[in-house]
């Protein structure tokens, strides 16, 4: 499976952005796919998990972006977007999307990189 992220860019503190990403496979594959998240990696810090949604509809956000950040599905199994409001100069890094298929079989993206400032 192949994951291609889009959307990302350079955005004002308090804007907007929405980043997409895509999956492309075989029916097998994308079938596979169980959850769905954005990861996140600020410079000179860890990747984190920004926000994840399951094929059953289930999301999970870290703290920071509670209230500011959806992550959605629509009725594509093979997409995730999330969009991303009032955003801090905090948000800034490349977001990575990843795909999971069981307890440690997953799939990342390349990344698209945010960054937040005046």
């Amino acid at each position: 499976v192949r994951l291609v992220e889009s959307g990302g860019g350079l955005a004002q503190p308090g804007g907007s952005l929405t980043l997409s990403c895509i999956a492309s496979g075989n029916d097998v594959s994308i079938n596979a796919i169980t959850a769905m998240g954005w990861y996140r990696q600020a410079p000179g810090k860890q990747r984190e998990l920004v926000a994840s949604i399951t094929t059953g509809g289930g999301e999970n956000y870290v703290d920071s972006v509670k209230g500011r950040f959806t992550i959605s599905r629509g009725n594509a199994k093979n997409a995730v977007d999330l969009q991303a409001n009032s955003l801090k100069p905090e948000d800034t890094g490349v977001y990575y999307c990843k795909a999971d298929f069981g307890p440690g079989i997953y799939a990342w993206g390349k990344g698209t990189l945010v960054t937040v400032s005046s």
